[in-house]
């Protein structure tokens, strides 16, 4: 297990969200991304909390944000290096922005991630 502080590990998740393409961030819509140390559940690395894009219709509006979590300590217990934690990093968040995009885990698989 590598030691990452907490502010290098959120720069981490920025780095990673910067990498979205531009064409894909402009339409998040309503989301929320946190680093938190640890899942509610173990062995969770990230976590989407919301209504996904494609399931939203005229009736969404005031709602609060969609809640993206990256589990700091989680992934720090995976890896070795800090180049193992940016590439994790970068999976996770783009596992979780899928869901964002109502992509399930099943296609995500059959997609490679």
């Amino acid at each position: 297990m590598i030691d990452v502080p907490l502010k290098r590990f959120e720069e981490l998740v920025a780095e990673a969200l910067d990498t979205i393409p531009p064409e894909l961030a402009k339409v998040m819509d309503n989301v929320v991304v946190v680093v938190v140390d640890d899942p509610p559940e173990p062995g969770l690395l990230g976590l989407y909390t919301g209504i996904p894009l494609t399931e939203r219709g005229d009736w969404y509006s005031g709602v609060l944000p969609d809640r993206i979590e990256i589990y700091r300590n989680t992934t720090l217990e995976i890896c070795d290096t800090e180049e193992d934690v940016v590439g994790e990093v970068q999976t996770t968040v783009v596992h979780e922005i899928a869901h964002h995009f109502g992509i399930d885990d099943e296609r995500l698989h059959q997609l490679g991630w």
